[in-house]
């Protein structure tokens, strides 16, 4: 093994190898957040349902969650992940055939297929906070989700390029970045999969009605799924917006986004730190705080900078909400729960946010920018309630 991960505490290596396997992964998800809605424009029969792609993965990736972690927890998280990659590989293919015939339902069926495989993905910063000792959680979690920052920069940057590969718009996008996730394959040989222990004695027998139970629970769900609800409701809407309302280039509408999805890992770099200087409550409370801020300048700048400092503030909120409750759900559970909670959890997160993304294709073509920036108070609100409202948290 090399040098370097000799003198990492034990478990990081498998840490780093699943941190740049979600990096080459991920950079399809980001590429789709960019050009998903674009695409969606040009091929959608009504001007509605263009961020229906967008969407309609979330959608895949809600309902791929229950499938994934009940075959992760038989074949493990290594041959799992392995398995959507490759589907995903083939999709990646089959999308952009549905390009070149112009098939807006093929296209979404590819995006819900896309999002399946991310379902898997998800997954991946539960793995790493299992391979190294409860006291390194954090920074586990913090590696894998730094890792969408080049994730971030990736995809983007192959929806450019490969735009005018081909005389199909876009087409050569998804040819890179199944060569991407092909990378990500190879990457994950070099895991060292934990053993599946099948769950036994009364410590797991505990129904999912029982682990809801527990205030902390419930905040650690509402955390991840308040922070994905409103991060995905402004995300989703943001291209057609800036570059289709407000007549910015695409260039511009790239960097945004480019610059948003970094600022949902970048913060990752100092989130132990923030951890052990606010708590797990106070990084909620600021993550909440950056999503007021993010509306109040929406509500006054329409300009690039103004849709560039939205998106920014409105990442870094996502990251201490979302980092928040998945470091919280861990300590809510007992032993041998963990598959059951997870799935729970991410169904919650995953489905909720599939209802934001669509609503976003309603509300940006119904509504202005800033109408829909003032709906997002109705769940801050009912996030600052819960935050409110919870019993101490364990071990913050």
């Amino acid at each position: 093994m090399p040098l370097s991960f000799r003198a990492m505490p034990r478990g990081f290596s498998n840490v780093i190898i699943l941190a740049l396997t979600s990096t080459f992964a991920f950079s399809t998800t980001a590429m789709l957040m960019l050009v998903g809605s674009l695409v969606g424009l040009a091929l959608a029969p009504s001007p509605d349902w263009a961020t229906l792609p967008i969407a309609i993965m979330v959608v895949g990736t809600a309902l791929g969650v229950v499938p994934v972690t009940r075959l992760m927890s038989r074949l493990g998280r290594k041959y799992t992940l392995w398995i959507f990659c490759i589907v995903n590989i083939f999709i990646c293919l089959l999308a952009s055939y549905s390009l070149s015939i112009k098939s807006f339902a093929l296209f979404c069926f590819c995006a819900a297929m896309i999002g399946f495989g991310n379902a898997a993905l998800q997954q991946i910063r539960f793995a790493a906070m299992e391979n190294v000792a409860p006291k390194h959680a954090v920074t586990a979690a913090s590696i894998v989700m730094l890792s969408g920052v080049l994730a971030a920069i990736i995809g983007p940057e192959l929806a450019v390029l490969g735009r005018t590969l081909t005389e199909v718009e876009y087409q050569g996008s998804f040819w890179l970045v199944a060569g991407n996730i092909l990378i990500a394959c190879f990457i994950l040989i070099f895991y060292k999969d934990l053993k599946v222990k099948k769950s036994t004695g009364t410590a797991s027998s505990r129904s999912i009605k029982l682990i809801i139970q527990s205030p902390s629970f419930r905040l650690a769900v509402a955390s991840a799924a308040i922070g994905y609800i409103v991060m995905s409701f402004v995300m989703t809407g943001t291209p057609i917006s800036m570059h289709n309302h407000f007549a910015h280039s695409l260039s511009d509408t790239k960097w945004v986004i480019q610059s948003h999805v970094a600022a949902m890992f970048l913060p990752s770099l100092i989130t132990p730190w923030l951890f052990r200087l606010f708590g797990i409550r106070g990084l909620m409370t600021i993550g909440l705080a950056c999503y007021g801020l993010m509306i109040i300048i929406g509500l006054i700048d329409s300009s690039v900078m103004g849709f560039w400092f939205q998106l920014v503030i409105l990442g870094i909120g996502w990251n201490f909400l979302f980092i928040s409750g998945t470091t919280l759900l861990p300590r809510t559970y007992l032993k041998g729960e963990q598959f059951k909670a997870q799935a729970f959890n991410d169904s919650i997160v995953f489905s909720t946010q599939a209802i934001a993304s669509l609503s976003a294709g309603w509300a940006i073509s119904s509504t202005s920018w800033q109408v829909m920036l003032l709906v997002c108070l109705i769940p801050i609100g009912f996030m600052l309630i819960t935050l409110l409202r919870s019993n101490p948290i364990p071990n913050a």
